[in-house]
């Protein structure tokens, strides 16, 4: 893994305010580092991007069980899974 904008978002710094990404051609860097705090370890942005990824994984699972649950209560409303789908896109 590498430095990664989502990593850096985890940790609390916000892109363009608190810093600047270049892909070099060897990998992304840190252009510019803008913030009052320290610029943070490759190994802690790493680690935030990895949190970051498992966080949205997780919710992205749960709004497909949410989906799943409230189609599966509306089919068993008695409509078909085409009025659902018709009705909700879902």
């Amino acid at each position: 893994m590498a430095i990664t904008s989502k990593g850096l978002q985890q940790l609390g710094f916000s892109s363009d305010i608190d810093f600047v990404l270049q892909d070099n051609g060897n990998g992304v860097e840190i252009r510019d580092w803008n913030s009052s705090s320290d610029k943070p370890t490759t190994s802690a942005i790493e680690s935030a991007h990895a949190e970051w990824q498992a966080e949205f994984t997780a919710a992205d699972t749960a709004k497909a069980s949410r989906v799943a649950s409230v189609k599966s209560k509306l089919e068993a409303l008695g409509l078909t899974t085409e009025e659902v789908q018709d009705a909700f896109g879902i």
